[in-house]
């Protein structure tokens, strides 16, 4: 990923606020208790909320959501401070922690609701990850071709209270010891000095 830095930096942080503190990410990349679990362990990162984005229901449950007649996807809205890590790193971080070339599933998890999707909030984040996606692609990085999509953001509905630091609040379920627990474990070893 040296080359995607060297290309990507160059384009300037278009959202920063005057203050110069936070800026808002929002990435859906299967459960969101893995997206959660890893980017709350990351330097810069404030806030990681999980919940659900781009579907056509005004109010989204759980249930609704992985029913998949909602139309969202579970995603992780971040609260980030891009003078301690930019948003290519984000992205970087998120193609690390699921396969974006498995269409609307991740492993076990099948439906529109896991699928893998960079919501951008402004023009610096949909040229950022258009630009990594394109570099990726032309690394051939993956077996097979990516499928994530790039898309406006739209409403961000948060999800249910128990949702929120699930792996924290829940470390010994059966889920977070299968699926989440390895993935972090393989998140701390690649990326120790991201971490807080």
């Amino acid at each position: 990923m040296s080359e995607i830095i060297k290309m990507t930096t160059i384009i300037p942080e278009s959202n920063i606020n005057d203050s110069n503190t936070t800026e808002i990410a929002t990435l859906a990349g299967g459960c969101f208790w893995c997206i959660e679990g890893a980017f709350s362990q990351v330097q810069g990162i404030h806030s990681a909320n999980s919940g659900y984005m781009g579907g056509i229901s005004t109010s989204p449950t759980y249930e609704e959501v992985c029913s998949g007649e909602s139309g969202h996807a579970e995603v992780v809205q971040l609260t980030y401070d891009p003078t301690v890590i930019s948003y290519q790193e984000i992205l970087e971080i998120f193609f690390t922690l699921h396969d974006p070339t498995q269409l609307n599933r991740q492993g076990n998890d099948i439906g529109s609701q896991y699928r893998s999707a960079i919501f951008y909030h402004n023009k610096h984040q949909q040229n950022t990850a258009q630009q990594i996606m394109k570099e990726m692609s032309s690394a051939e990085m993956f077996e097979h071709e990516i499928v994530t999509q790039i898309c406006t953001a739209d409403i961000f509905h948060a999800g249910e209270q128990y949702h929120q630091d699930y792996f924290n609040n829940n470390p010994e379920s059966q889920y977070c010891q299968a699926v989440v627990s390895p993935k972090l474990a393989k998140f701390r070893k690649t990326f120790v000095n991201k971490l807080k």
